[in-house]
């Protein structure tokens, strides 16, 4: 049975998360806050170069990426799927995308009740 995803990403951002990886040579990590810079806007960091919160919840990973979000992003949007695109446009973040000339960006729905039943379970750091 397979279950379903709080995240995804579009081929855009993949090809992205490619190029951020070969041009930083690290892993890559996710997180989504809910709060300054840039909003609540996706935001990549290298991984150990973000420290995640105790209680920031891991939501699922893209493109091989762990996705985190702060506890109070997600109890607004716990009903949602993101899918993670990427703009043109610089983001005024830390992310490493920035320097590229574009950012990321979640587009989100709400999930089916079918969905909903079927959610994978979140992990809390």
């Amino acid at each position: 049975m397979s279950f379903t995803s709080r995240v995804s990403s579009t081929e855009s951002a993949n090809k992205i998360i490619d190029q951020l990886r070969k041009e930083h040579d690290c892993e890559l990590m996710f997180h989504q806050s809910g709060g300054c810079c840039d909003g609540s806007a996706p935001m990549c960091f290298a991984v150990g170069d973000f420290m995640v919160g105790s209680r920031d919840i891991k939501i699922g990973e893209i493109h091989g990426c762990e996705f985190f979000m702060a506890p109070e992003q997600f109890e607004y949007m716990k009903a949602t799927h993101l899918t993670i695109d990427v703009v043109e446009g610089r983001g005024s973040s830390f992310s490493l995308e920035i320097p590229l000339g574009v950012r990321f960006i979640a587009i989100s729905r709400l999930f089916s009740d079918e969905e909903i039943a079927n959610l994978e379970e979140i992990e809390i750091e």
